[in-house]
């Protein structure tokens, strides 16, 4: 470099690349600039890239240079670019050989001045508000005696220890103590999900749910508040269904969520006797009302009871309240006995007329049974005469049936010279093409049955004679034949 500068002959100049050029100014900027406070208001943010790093610019009235932040330095920074904020970075500048350009590397990022830092937050208290995240209308009651109060605050710092020796010196209840960051990168994002972990919380689960809920924290700067002004804190105040109670810093400082909680405590202490009662005084309270109720009570007994005797001297007494209904009774009475009188002698002459009209009852009875007697005589009579012709008629139509039977017998049939012949089974033979060779058959004549056999050829019968029957037995009528010779299977010829 020394001989780059140095050397006046135009024609004894070295020669350099543009690498090599680009290279050198980089060398020289770095080592001018290496780390420098810069002031100016920044332009043309957008937030993060995809990639994590921010870039933007830094302008005052006359010129800008070009920014970046690397994402690890952008995820540490306690207070985040935004768009028209002043603010004091420090950093170093740096070229880019690849385009002739030089940027400034933030490393830390301030807001330049409480000021600026004010406006900053009253920009977005009007933003916020504009929203109607700040609205009285939307604040929801407190509790008066909560069962379980959720804390979201610092484990370690003493404003819990004051919360929970305030709580249970007041009315000790169930305390659920949800630990975050209450100060410095990521301390917004871990209170904004605290409060929406405690809202998730199912109402029979394992944790129980509060019923309110306190955001506390200590003194502080407004840089040391400036996570309790995170955007996504104050919004997640304003969903939160459980009732809040902000607790931020001392009394005279204000932060943005407290104007979305539903109450702003002055100290952390302040919001534990806000969340609960005092248990001594509650008993206090309660023995006081029950001996005004006693005295109440009695005094309103007091006064009925003068009441009641008033009304009572008004009253008649009872002997002029019973005078008319007695004299109503007399006089029902005597009225009473002088209808008993009536009704009786007219019952005796109803059943004098009963009596009289029953007088001849016997005579008339008499002859209703003799002609009723007779009517029967005569009723018999009719019944045997009819009785007699209807078993005559009976009679005359069974003979009838009777010569109609014999005449249809295959016995007459059998008496003119014809026969029966039947098989082995007994079953009536008809055709001679069902006698086989061997067949045992039976033939019935008029007087007696005989049993015969086919021999191979079918025209050759063997005859055996059965017993002759007795003729008593022949010349027994149809009519007259046993129940046997009725189940024998013997059939009609017709």
């Amino acid at each position: 470099m020394q001989s780059l500068f140095d050397n006046d002959s135009a024609t004894n100049l070295p020669e350099f690349t543009v690498s090599e050029l680009s290279g050198a100014i980089k060398r020289t900027v770095e080592d001018r600039f290496d780390r420098i406070r810069l002031r100016g208001e920044i332009s043309g943010y957008r937030g993060p890239h995809s990639s994590g790093h921010a870039y933007f610019s830094l302008k005052d009235e006359r010129s800008r240079i070009d920014t970046v932040i690397w994402r690890g330095t952008f995820s540490g920074l306690a207070i985040k670019p935004e768009e028209g904020m002043e603010v004091i970075v420090t950093g170093r500048v740096t070229t880019f050989p690849g385009a002739s350009k030089y940027q400034l590397v933030v490393e830390t990022l301030e807001p330049a001045g409480a000021g600026a830092l004010m406006a900053l937050l009253e920009e977005r208290r009007k933003k916020l508000a504009a929203e109607g995240l700040f609205d009285e209308a939307k604040k929801r009651p407190l509790p008066y005696m909560p069962k379980v109060i959720g804390v979201i605050t610092s484990p370690t710092g003493a404003v819990i220890r004051d919360i929970l020796h305030r709580i249970s010196d007041r009315f000790p209840v169930h305390v659920v103590v949800w630990p975050v960051k209450v100060q410095g990168e990521g301390s917004g994002d871990q209170v904004a999900a605290a409060i929406s972990g405690f809202n998730a919380l199912a109402l029979d689960g394992p944790v129980a749910r509060p019923d309110l809920l306190i955001v506390a924290r200590g003194g502080g700067s407004l840089e040391d508040l400036w996570g309790f002004n995170d955007e996504a804190v104050v919004r997640a105040v304003a969903a939160s269904t459980i009732p809040l109670i902000s607790a931020v810093g001392h009394e005279t400082d204000w932060t943005l969520i407290d104007h979305a909680a539903d109450y702003r405590a002055p100290t952390p202490t302040g919001a534990a006797e806000r969340a609960v009662p005092v248990k001594a005084e509650l008993v206090a309270d309660q023995a006081r009302m029950a001996a005004r109720l006693a005295s109440a009570i009695g005094r309103l007994m007091d006064f009925r009871r003068q009441t009641l005797a008033g009304l009572a001297r008004g009253l008649p007494s009872l002997d002029q309240l019973l005078a008319l209904p007695r004299r109503r009774f007399d006089e029902t009475a005597m009225r009473l006995t002088r209808a008993l009188e009536l009704n009786t002698i007219n019952k005796r002459r109803f059943f004098e007329q009963r009596a009289s009209g029953l007088a001849g009852l016997p005579q008339r009875l008499a002859m209703k049974v003799e002609n009723a007697r007779e009517r029967l005589h005569g009723l018999g009579l009719r019944a045997d005469t009819a009785l007699t012709g209807g078993m005559k008629t009976r009679r005359a139509a069974l003979l009838s049936q009777e010569r109609v039977l014999n005449s249809l017998s295959y016995r007459n049939v059998l008496e003119r010279g014809f026969a029966v012949i039947r098989n082995a089974d007994g079953k009536p033979l008809t055709r001679r093409a069902a006698i086989g060779g061997g067949d045992r058959l039976e033939i019935e004549f008029a007087d007696g049955r005989l049993t015969a056999a086919a021999g191979e050829s079918v025209d050759t019968v063997a005859v055996a004679a059965e017993p002759k029957p007795k003729t008593a037995a022949a010349k027994k009528p149809v009519a007259a034949r046993s129940k046997k010779d009725e189940d024998s299977g013997q059939g009609s010829l017709f």
